[in-house]
This record gives structure tokens, C-alpha cells and sequence, in this order.
């Protein structure tokens, strides 16, 4: 960045050498005036209206013009002889709340550089100060043979100054502000807070000039001989004499905006699943819901009645045989876990339902013998 201006910024008893650095750059496209007949350019001369010829740069000098139209000549020399303690220094005067300054004064922005190695500490104690402070430096400064009212503040690890118009430069809003006598209802006012929350906040790094890219493209397009793009169709979203009403359709619009741009409106919530039901769930939506039920149905069911003739058997033998309790309840214990095990290991399979029965068959007509035995047995 080029240098504009090299001072000094005086800090009580302290001077920090600085470079003053323009800190904005404007990106606008600018025009040149042609002849419509031929294109050729159309150029502004610097005439004298006594000799009527053109004159250089060197010849011109200042002047200030009085109301009956006298011009009163003003040298360089004249103003450099004013006596004027800003004519190289950025003079602090005061510290205060960034709050403290409006808006309005706001103009031309710098950045302030240090000048030579022995700038630096004394520039970095001022910038640290700032930022401990959190406040804002006042000062004044000349600059382009007047002097002006600057801000200064902390951008990154850089002291800025903002240019500052004189108080006395902002106009009165009395011939500005509306009348008095319209009042706002709290509706139109809880629709405005609504729209506001539903716009929401924006990246201000994401904006960007759209008509300037625009007038590019035309440029562009003319340079190649091409067609200029056609203007986008202007939407009619029709007038809304009605402030509810438009308030509404305004917010209605927003989220419908907002929801394109897959940000959402806010409303969808998002419910956990309860303890130990997930795996279930899953397994339910992975498994084939009609076979799975038959094959589960069917096997409890085998498995039901295979467990109740054993217990069935089990009761029978301890009835006839009162003396044999343990022998016939360990005889239908094993019946049982027999018949249990063979039902476990063929469920889902028919020739394992075949293969069970005849085991539990089997084991009904051991138990039977030994309960024909025993009764032998007894009676001899």
C-alpha cells in the first residue's frame, strides 16, 4: 500500500512516527464520455477564460472565490505558514467509549503503520492500551490543507483511524422524522420481532456487489460480440396495502426462503430412542417380518406342549407310585429335559418335531415298565 501522509501520532509526551495508509479501496466500474456519432473520446480541458487557451497543471494555483464573485489568491506558502500544530501530527485529545462516537460521523478509513524500528514499541504500547481499555483514541490531524477529526481504534494487530466529520457537519433529522401521531400495535410489532428472528443474522463476508457483477458480464459479453444478457424476470409478489398483512406474507416468505436454503425454521426436534428397544427395532426392520413370525409361533407352540406331557406324565407316576417320589420325579425330570433339548435343537425343522415325539414316547414306556415293577415288587 502506498504511503499517503508520514507524521507522527503524539500520545502525551510520547511521539510515535507513523505512515498513513489508505485502508479501503473502491471496486466500482467507472465510465469514460464518448461521441455518440463517432466514439470518440470527450475530454475535459483546463481553460483560462481571459486567454481562452489551455493551460498546465503548473500554471494553476488556488483561490477562494468571494460572493460577488472576487477571487482572493491563496498560496501554498500562506497555508503553510498558518499556525497549525496538526500540520504533521495525529494529536490525541481524548479516550472514550466506542459508543461514544456516531455513526454518522463516520468517513474516510486508515490504517496508521510504525515508521522505522524505534516506532515499534512505542506503536505496540498504544495499540495494547487500546485494547485493554476497550475504548476508542479522539484526535485531530491536517491533512490535504485542512484539518479533520479522526478515531482511533485496534483492526487485528493494527491501529486504524476512521476520519471523522465535525459535528457541526450533520444535519438536523427534524425535517426528516415522521409525524408524531401514528402509533404501532403490539401485533404489528410481535409480526416485525418475527421477521426479524426468521431473517436471522448474516455473514457480512458473504456479500458482494451483484450489479457490479452484472455490469462485468455485460462488458464481457459486448467485448465478444455476444448478446447482452437478458434482465431477470422481476418478481410480482403484488402490493400489500395492508401492513398486517404484508408482515405476514413477508414472514411466511422468509421461512419458505430460509427452508430452501436447508437452514429450517426451527420447529423439528429430535426424540432418543428408549433404552434397549434399538437393537430390537433394528433387528425387526432387518429381518423379514412374515417368516420370522411363523418360525417363533410355531416353535413356542411345540415347545409348550412338548413341556406340558412331560409334566403331565410327571404328575401321573407320583400319584400311583406315593412311596417312589424321588425315583419317578427324577425319571420325568430327565423325560422332560429330554424332550426340551430335542424340541431346542429341531425347532424350524419337522423331521426334529417327529424325531422328539418318538423320544418322549420312549421315555413314557420306560417310566411305565419301572412303575409295573416296582408294583411287583411291592405286592411280593
Amino acid at each position: 500500500m502506498r504511503s499517503l501522509w508520514n507524521g507522527a501520532i503524539s500520545f502525551g509526551l510520547v511521539s510515535i512516527p507513523i505512515k498513513l495508509m489508505n485502508a479501503t479501496e473502491s471496486h466500482s466500474i467507472s465510465f469514460r464520455q464518448i461521441h455518440l456519432d463517432d466514439g470518440g473520446r470527450i475530454r475535459y480541458r483546463k481553460v483560462c477564460e481571459l486567454e481562452d487557451t489551455e493551460v498546465e497543471s503548473s500554471e494553476i494555483g488556488k483561490a477562494y472565490e468571494e460572493a460577488d464573485g472576487t477571487l482572493i489568491p491563496i498560496t501554498d506558502e500562506d497555508l503553510a505558514a498558518l499556525p497549525l500544530p496538526t500540520a504533521r501530527t495525529i494529536e490525541i485529545v481524548a479516550f472514550v467509549p466506542a459508543d461514544r462516537i456516531d455513526p454518522l460521523q463516520m468517513d474516510t478509513a486508515y490504517y496508521l503503520s510504525a515508521n522505522g524500528v524505534p516506532a515499534t514499541k512505542p506503536y505496540v504500547l498504544l495499540r495494547e492500551a487500546l485494547k485493554r481499555s476497550k475504548k476508542v483514541a479522539v484526535a485531530k490531524f491536517a491533512l490535504r490543507g485542512r484539518e479533520r477529526l479522526g478515531m482511533l481504534r485496534v483492526v487485528d494487530d493494527v491501529i486504524a483511524m476512521h476520519g471523522l466529520l465535525w459535528p457541526d457537519e450533520i444535519r438536523a433529522t427534524d425535517d426528516v422524522a415522521p409525524d408524531d401521531g401514528v402509533t404501532v400495535r403490539d401485533k404489528e410489532l410481535d409480526l416485525a420481532d418475527a421477521l426479524m428472528d426468521t431473517l436471522g443474522g448474516v455473514d457480512l463476508d458473504t456479500l458482494h456487489d451483484d450489479y457490479r457483477e452484472a455490469v462485468e458480464e455485460l462488458i464481457t459479453a459486448k467485448a465478444e460480440g455476444h448478446e447482452a444478457p437478458a434482465a431477470p424476470a422481476e418478481k410480482d409478489g403484488g402490493k400489500v396495502l395492508d401492513l398486517m398483512a404484508a408482515l405476514e406474507k413477508s414472514v411466511s416468505a422468509a421461512k419458505q426462503s430460509r427452508g430452501a436454503d436447508g437452514e429450517g425454521d426451527g420447529d423439528a426436534e429430535v426424540h432418543p430412542l428408549p433404552a434397549g428397544r434399538s437393537g430390537s427395532r433394528r433387528s425387526a426392520r432387518t429381518a423379514p417380518k412374515e417368516v420370522a413370525g411363523k418360525k417363533s409361533t410355531s416353535t413356542a407352540k411345540k415347545t409348550t406342549a412338548k413341556k406340558t406331557t412331560a409334566k403331565t406324565a410327571a404328575k401321573t407316576a407320583t400319584k400311583k407310585i406315593p412311596a417312589r417320589k424321588s425315583t419317578t420325579k427324577t425319571t420325568s425330570k430327565t423325560a422332560a429335559k429330554t424332550s426340551t433339548g430335542s424340541s431346542a435343537k429341531s425347532s424350524g425343522s419337522s423331521t426334529g418335531s417327529r424325531t422328539a415325539a418318538k423320544k418322549t414316547a420312549a421315555a413314557k414306556k420306560t417310566s411305565a415298565k419301572k412303575t409295573t415293577a416296582a408294583r411287583k415288587k411291592a405286592s411280593a
